[in-house]
Formats: structure tokens, C-alpha cells, sequence
């Protein structure tokens, strides 16, 4: 086994031991586990020919997301903050310290979590790659049930944050997505002011 696929073997190991179940066709999958892949199937079919680098970050983004609970963090923009910031740092470390594991140097473990970190997201075409595929797994995989949790107002101000941080293969992407009911009309609203 190559050292990618032992990295992949690992980060997947980890994922698998999410509690909480995602269920997709009729299929239930540790929800982790789940979103990686479609964050790493996203990032393929951005960037057909997407650097080991870039897939290694795919795979570990979110790596053991459910360690770190939101709920541990207080309510509100600036508890909500120091959340995000301490989880990348978390998958940052985690998967350094499984890329290692999987026979990676040092030196390879930093681009990885340059990603993760999302750092120089807008001059880094890697890292806005990773903010697009990020975005899309939300929209299409997250967001139904997300609108089912919160108001209009709330959903619509998600949404053109969303978008602001795509650029437009991300956007592109985005567009090819079909909704229905009321996911579809607040979408329309939320772009038609903000295109």
C-alpha cells in the first residue's frame, strides 16, 4: 500500500468512529466519515488532476470533528469563532500526526495543513479550491436539513456568505445543484441580490 492510501486507510479509520450517523439514500454512514468523502469527490471533480497535497486535505479537513463540540464553546459570534479556530488547529494536528503515521516527512505534513488552516485563502488556488468543494458538500448534502432548523432571514444571510467565499468554479458548481420547494425559492432570493 502506497503511502496515500495508507494516509486515506487511516483518516477513514478515524472518521468511521463518529457517533453521529448521517444517512444518505437509505444508507446510514458515520457522518465524518460520510462528508470527507464528499469533500474528496468534490475536489475531484474541481480539479480533476488535484495535487496529493490537496487530496490529503480533502480527506483530513473536518478529521474527528465531533471530538470538538460546539456546544463546549459559548453561544454567540465570538464563542462561535474560538470554536473554529481551535477545530482546524485540531484537524491540522490530527492529520499531520496520521500522515506521519502513514510514512510522510515532516516537510509534506505542512502544505496539508496549510490548507486545513485555510491560509491565504483568496492568493492560494489550492485553498479556495478547498473553500469551494467546503461550500458544495454544505449545499448539498447540509442545507435542506439546515433550513429546517432556521428562519428565512438566518438561511438567506448563510447563503450569500456561502456564496461570497466560492469563486466561480465553485459557483459554477453550485448552480448545477437542483432544490425544490422552499430550499430552491430561498436560494433564488438569497442570489438574486447578491450575484
Amino acid at each position: 500500500m502506497n503511502k496515500l492510501d495508507k494516509a486515506f486507510e487511516l483518516f477513514d479509520n478515524c472518521n468511521k468512529q463518529d457517533p453521529h450517523v448521517f444517512t444518505w439514500e437509505d444508507v446510514e454512514y458515520p457522518a465524518e466519515y460520510f462528508y470527507a468523502l464528499q469533500l474528496y469527490n468534490w475536489i475531484k471533480k474541481l480539479k480533476p488532476d488535484a495535487s496529493e497535497v490537496l487530496q490529503l486535505a480533502s480527506r483530513g479537513q473536518h478529521i474527528g470533528r465531533w471530538k470538538i463540540p460546539r456546544e463546549e464553546y459559548p453561544k454567540g459570534k465570538a464563542g462561535y469563532y474560538k470554536w473554529r479556530t481551535e477545530l482546524a488547529k485540531f484537524h491540522a494536528a490530527t492529520t499531520r500526526e496520521l500522515m506521519l503515521e502513514a510514512g510522510y516527512n515532516e516537510e509534506e505534513t505542512k502544505p496539508v495543513q496549510h490548507i486545513i488552516l485555510k491560509e491565504n485563502m483568496k492568493l492560494d488556488d489550492e485553498v479556495q479550491t478547498m473553500e469551494n468543494a467546503l461550500c458544495l458538500v454544505f449545499l448539498e448534502f447540509q442545507y435542506e436539513d439546515f433550513i429546517k432548523k432556521h428562519d428565512d432571514d438566518m438561511v438567506i444571510r448563510i447563503l450569500r456568505k456561502t456564496w461570497k467565499k466560492m469563486s466561480e468554479p465553485g459557483r459554477n458548481a453550485a448552480l448545477t445543484l437542483s432544490f425544490q420547494g422552499r430550499a430552491k425559492e430561498l436560494l433564488e432570493k438569497a442570489l438574486s441580490t447578491n450575484i
